[in-house]
């Protein structure tokens, strides 16, 4: 606080750990906005996010720094270990006696507090790759912890397991918030692809709530023992599709199915969600369905319309997926035109083609917008293809990035060409040579041949056929 008195963002490069709350606990509470930056991405990810929010402090860790070997520190970085020495005794008592007997409204600094008052800002990538900020007030964290509280009904003896870093909106509000404000533990851990550390945190920590990926599913079902998990009462999974022989393989080890919901960083990010089935005085419902993500989050509303004219879309048909409700982002930072790209009159555009059923079941079943989800992580189409035309210096369309479904990874890049592109060991070339971040680097064998491109009757791309192409090339 003293030395961030005249700056409304305040970095937080820090992994899923006490420190990491700490710090975005700190900076909420001073009534500043926490900018937590992505460290795994590129540097000039980072410090394009920085520049955006006028980031002149970042808090982070020299441990950690070191420990992560492709991590500079960024400028403006102040170091936990340097401010915990002056966090002296007689200051841990005075702020013991604070939180025990001074009002809640006075520590929080109610004053000139509004709930729609900015809370964090969550950077996702553009679909040229360009960072986003999403802009996400108090309320907007707040429904949607309130909305998952109602759903999942933690008690005070609940522990959850959280080791998504706080960079994502699902690991922000669901293993920071969610947690903190419910009156249960939580217990960190900096890397999530750890299946053997997981498994020794549920197992001594005994965790009741597991929040994850499809795919560090897989490295858990590798790594953990059947009897590590026998304390879990609830497995969530986000970000990727879960694939029906992951949950089979998971629940024939461990004895719990896991549960798919369904998110965006511009929802804060729960929209659906899959819940265990109830027995109330007798009565059996059903909180899920195979291949579904579940049905909206309570005070969540979503429709479906036509991509073009935005016509409603009856039930059981597939449409363009709109969402609102309280957890709707307030925009993207300094971006007013892509703000109004994305909502329209209150409602959130996903870019996601669904079916909804006549019970309220949300279906994905293809992606309007060019994203790949590989690992949790999105990856734009539109960027990785910028970097092939750039390196064969031509405006011609004789190329596609695309993306196919992967057992493991969830997507998996590919790249469709004509003989006009030239020689496939030329373009990995390219792309290998680009200052693209790894994960966007289709490898080599994601190139496959094609006589032409599929063109819509406007003369652009078909995307949808393209994928179409790319799905059944990709199983043969």
């Amino acid at each position: 606080e003293e030395e961030t008195k005249d700056q409304e963002h305040i970095g937080v490069l820090l992994p899923s750990s006490v420190g990491g709350v700490l710090a975005n606990v700190a900076v909420t509470l001073m009534g500043k906005v926490p900018v937590n930056l992505n460290y795994v991405a590129s540097a000039g990810f980072r410090e394009h996010c920085i520049k955006e929010c006028n980031v002149r402090t970042v808090l982070t860790s020299r441990t950690f720094i070191e420990k992560l070997e492709a991590l500079d520190a960024p400028e403006g970085a102040v170091y936990l270990e340097d401010l915990l020495p002056r966090v002296t005794p007689v200051r841990k008592i005075k702020a013991l006696f604070k939180a025990r007997f001074m009002p809640r409204r006075r520590l929080a600094r109610e004053k000139g507090f509004k709930a729609d008052d900015l809370a964090t800002v969550m950077f996702s990538s553009g679909s040229t790759g360009t960072p986003k900020g999403v802009m996400l007030s108090h309320h907007n964290i707040l429904s949607n912890v309130e909305a998952f509280r109602m759903v999942y009904r933690p008690t005070r003896d609940d522990n959850v397991c959280a080791a998504l870093p706080f960079f994502h909106s699902f690991g922000y509000t669901a293993t920071l918030w969610f947690p903190l404000l419910s009156g249960f533990a939580a217990s960190y851990h900096t890397n999530p692809l750890d299946g053997e550390q997981i498994a020794k945190v549920v197992r001594e920590k005994e965790c009741t709530l597991l929040l994850a990926t499809p795919t560090f599913l897989l490295g858990y079902i590798r790594k953990a023992k059947p009897e590590d998990f026998k304390s879990l009462r609830y497995v969530v999974v986000g970000a990727e599709k879960l694939k029906k022989n992951v949950a089979d393989a998971f629940e024939k080890k461990f004895g719990l199915r896991p549960l798919e919901g369904y998110g965006t960083t511009e929802c804060s990010p729960v929209i659906s969600v899959n819940l265990p089935p109830v027995e109330i005085d007798g009565v059996r419902a059903t909180g899920s369905k195979e291949g579904s993500v579940g049905q909206p989050l309570p005070g969540v509303a979503v429709r479906m319309v036509e991509p073009d004219s935005f016509e409603p879309v009856p039930l059981d048909y597939e449409g363009l997926l709109l969402v609102r409700g309280p957890n709707v982002m307030q925009g993207y930072l300094n971006s007013p035109d892509k703000t109004a790209e994305v909502l329209r009159d209150g409602w959130y555009v996903t870019g996601d083609i669904v079916r909804i059923d006549s019970e309220g079941f949300i279906t994905i079943t293809d992606r309007l917008s060019r994203f790949s989800k590989i690992g949790g992580e999105m990856v734009p189409h539109i960027a990785v293809e910028e970097a092939y035309y750039k390196g064969l210096n031509t405006m011609e369309a004789v190329l596609t990035v695309t993306s196919a479904p992967h057992p493991k990874k969830g997507e998996r890049l590919m790249v469709l060409y004509t003989e006009e592109a030239g020689d496939p060991k030329d373009l990995h070339e390219i792309i290998k040579d680009s200052d693209l971040p790894n994960l966007w680097k289709p490898d080599k064998k994601a190139y496959y041949k094609v006589d032409k491109l599929p063109i819509l009757g406007s003369g652009k791309l078909d995307f949808k056929s393209v994928r179409e192409v790319a799905t059944r090339l990709a199983e043969e």
